[in-house]
């Protein structure tokens, strides 16, 4: 699996976040991308995709509806990979099946119907999310580490009322079944809290997330950090290696909030922040399958400055 050549891939979600980025990188390397967003008529949610370098010539953008049956055949058809990246990120709702499972859980499946009827697709590589990893009863500590052997347990999800939780743990679980059953090349990846510069217009929910810490209307636990830049290169690196294959958790760094802060005052010491006790982090994350993928994560104050840098320079925030 080569990179670029003008072989056609697609991306679902493309305006989203992480697959700005992913779409951004794909034409960089060459490919032509098939990207496909909820609404055509929301024209300035996908003017950015259209900006890009190369984007002229080797993009192509469709409408495609999770939930509906058959919504993707005719875009994937031709395609050499599917990037699955579209799902609802939604953390509180008052119907979680309508607004949050369902749309995960059946627009994968959508997905990957879609996918095993064109037989040009050789790989499919879905994003789903450290908390279809970590959220589980098993015992977690500082000395605990976890791995892509670690899964979410459905019932402590739907306990907790964890649905976003629930929706991208029941999403991957029906996306191995559907896999190999229908003999589909899968990979999935397992980003963790994802930060770093912004190309879409609007804030996604994890930069609004680090928004409010730097407001101080915020705090966590502790956070396990990836650059978006770093995920979109995971996909990639995910079709592209041949070897590549299950499972992949990408986590650069895992700190506490006092980490986090004392950062973020290194790095903009004008930041009148809360103070919070300090304390151990909750677990620590595995590198080892990452970077054999060829994955070398970005620094976090590094990732972290461009997170700032960005929000301001969108007119999100203002020190």
């Amino acid at each position: 699996m080569m990179s670029g050549g003008g072989e056609v891939v697609c991306v679902t979600g493309a305006s989203g976040y992480v697959a700005s980025w992913l779409v951004k990188g794909l034409l960089h390397r060459g490919y032509t991308v098939k990207a496909t967003v909820r609404d055509l008529r929301n024209r300035r949610g996908f003017a950015h995709l259209k900006a890009l370098e190369g984007a002229k010539d080797r993009l192509h953008i469709f409408q495609a509806n999770l939930t509906e049956n058959g919504s993707f055949e005719s875009i994937v058809d031709g395609c050499i990979a599917v990037f699955h990246t579209a799902s609802p990120v939604v953390l509180s709702t008052t119907d979680p099946q309508g607004e949050v499972i369902e749309p995960a859980v059946k627009g994968t499946l959508n997905v990957l119907q879609s996918c095993s009827k064109a037989a040009s697709v050789r790989r499919v590589i879905v994003t789903s999310s450290m908390v279809a990893v970590n959220y589980n009863r098993n015992y977690q500590g500082p000395d605990v580490v976890v791995d892509e052997t670690w899964f979410s347990d459905p019932e402590y999800c739907r306990g907790n009322k964890r649905w976003y939780w629930l929706a991208k743990t029941l999403a991957e679980k029906a996306a191995w079944e559907y896999a190999q059953e229908n003999k589909l090349n899968l990979v999935v990846l397992h980003p963790g809290f994802v930060i770093g510069p912004l190309l879409q217009p609007t804030l996604n929910t994890t930069s609004q997330l680090i928004l409010n810490v730097l407001t101080g209307t915020q705090g966590f636990g502790d956070y396990q950090f990836v650059d978006v830049r770093d995920v979109a290169r995971a996909h990639i690196q995910a079709f592209e290696n041949p070897s590549a294959a299950g499972r992949y958790i990408l986590v650069g760094t895992s700190i506490t909030h006092s980490q986090l802060q004392h950062i973020l005052h290194q790095l903009y010491p004008s930041l009148n922040l809360p103070t919070i006790g300090e304390r151990n982090p909750t677990f620590q994350v595995s590198k080892q399958k990452a970077e054999s993928l060829g994955i070398k994560f970005m620094p976090l104050e590094v990732s972290l400055k461009d997170t700032v840098e960005s929000l301001m320079q969108q007119n999100f925030f203002k020190l």
